[in-house]
């Protein structure tokens, strides 16, 4: 038996959802599923053992941020992610390419590689696809992306044109690179927001995609109807026995869209950033707790949410908390933001499996009342 594979368990008959299970070496993931962001090994705010109580199954880390800080060189000597971090889950590295491009300064991207000067202290780096698998091999996460260009939102043809095909020339060296069995190595599909770019990079790249394929360079400021048109036209091509990871996406509405659309996993820091500025994420839509409409409102944020701030305490309470400033105010947002996105995610596999998932779509819209279009 591989160490990793994927089962496809229940497919949606009228739209592109399917419920599956991932087998890993450190557990079986359920999907679809929401992957919590821990950029610097952590994430932000919130206590492991109550990201377990959040029932999140698998969590990503930053490649770029780690080989910033503290090195990948010292992860790996401390026993990799999973011990550094104390976290017994599947672990997921990005390749460190998105935050090459968006946060370094001075970037210059070649064939070989992309020179940078760091975010943290101007400092000259290199990273190759051959360096990026060094990295997250030392990192040593259950998942590791291959080392991609996005190109940015508004970039023309021949621009995008460039990142795919360097995007592909690059995945090649990674799959070369690559040797370590006990983790699995998902390439990444480019293309911009041009159909038959994408399409052709979904081509190309699918000769190395064994165990399962990334969506990346959606979601970086085109319109959400451009994004889904985009999905939509690579659906019918996507393998059945892997699953579809769209990178950087995890609004709620994008989750239902997203699983709409054949998409199996997604990620994003917008759970725990907006919490840390006072937005909730609730089964009845958006809330801004730090507002006024709530000083003297003590009902809980959800009353679906099983999560310790639901219930313990009221939105007076947390907005007190925001609004003076106090660390615990954002924690607490941010562990509801997560617990709410991880069960929004086990109702779309529910629903999935029951054949009721697009009235499951209908009511989702009905009851958050298009807050998060």
């Amino acid at each position: 038996m591989e160490k990793f594979y994927y089962e496809e368990i229940k497919q949606d008959k009228r739209t592109g959802a399917r419920a599956g299970i991932l087998h890993t070496p450190h557990g079986d993931i359920l999907t679809p599923t929401y992957m919590p962001v821990g950029t610097q090994a952590t994430v932000k705010g919130i206590m492991p053992r109550d990201l377990k109580e959040s029932k999140s199954q698998i969590i990503l880390a930053n490649t770029y941020h780690l080989h910033m800080r503290p090195g990948d060189e010292l992860v790996k000597k401390a026993g990799g992610l999973h011990k550094f971090m104390s976290w017994d889950r599947p672990i997921l590295t990005d390749s460190g390419g998105f935050q090459v491009f968006s946060l370094a300064k001075l970037n210059k991207i070649k064939d070989e590689g992309v020179y940078f000067n760091s975010h943290v202290d101007g400092s000259l780096h290199f990273i190759s696809p051959e360096k990026a698998m060094e990295i997250e091999n030392n990192l040593g996460a259950d998942i590791i992306m291959a080392f991609d260009q996005c190109s940015r939102y508004g970039a023309d043809y021949a621009e995008s044109k460039i990142a795919m095909e360097r995007t592909l020339k690059w995945l090649d060296r990674c799959a070369i690179s690559h040797k370590n069995e006990n983790q699995a190595l998902f390439p990444i599909v480019q293309g911009n927001v041009f159909k038959d770019l994408r399409l052709t990079s979904l081509k190309e790249t699918l000769p190395y995609a064994k165990y399962g394929i990334g969506i990346g360079g959606l979601s970086v400021g085109e319109p959400k109807d451009i994004m889904y048109d985009v999905m939509d036209a690579l659906l019918p091509y996507y393998p059945k026995n892997m699953p579809r990871y769209l990178m950087g996406v995890g609004s709620p509405d994008c989750l239902v869209e997203g699983v709409k659309r054949g998409i199996d996993m997604f990620d994003c820091v917008l759970a725990t950033r907006i919490g840390r500025n006072g937005t909730a994420l609730t089964s009845s839509g958006k809330i801004v707790v730090r507002n006024g409409k709530y000083k003297e409102d003590f009902t809980p944020l959800d009353a679906e949410c099983d999560c310790y701030a639901c219930k313990n305490y009221s939105k007076a309470y947390l907005r007190h908390l925001i609004n003076v400033g106090e660390m615990m105010g954002g924690m607490m947002l941010s562990l509801h933001n997560i617990t709410y996105l991880n069960k929004l995610m086990r109702d779309i596999r529910e629903a999935i499996l029951q054949d009721s998932f697009s009235e499951f779509c209908e009511e989702f819209y009905a009851k958050t009342n298009n807050t998060y279009k």
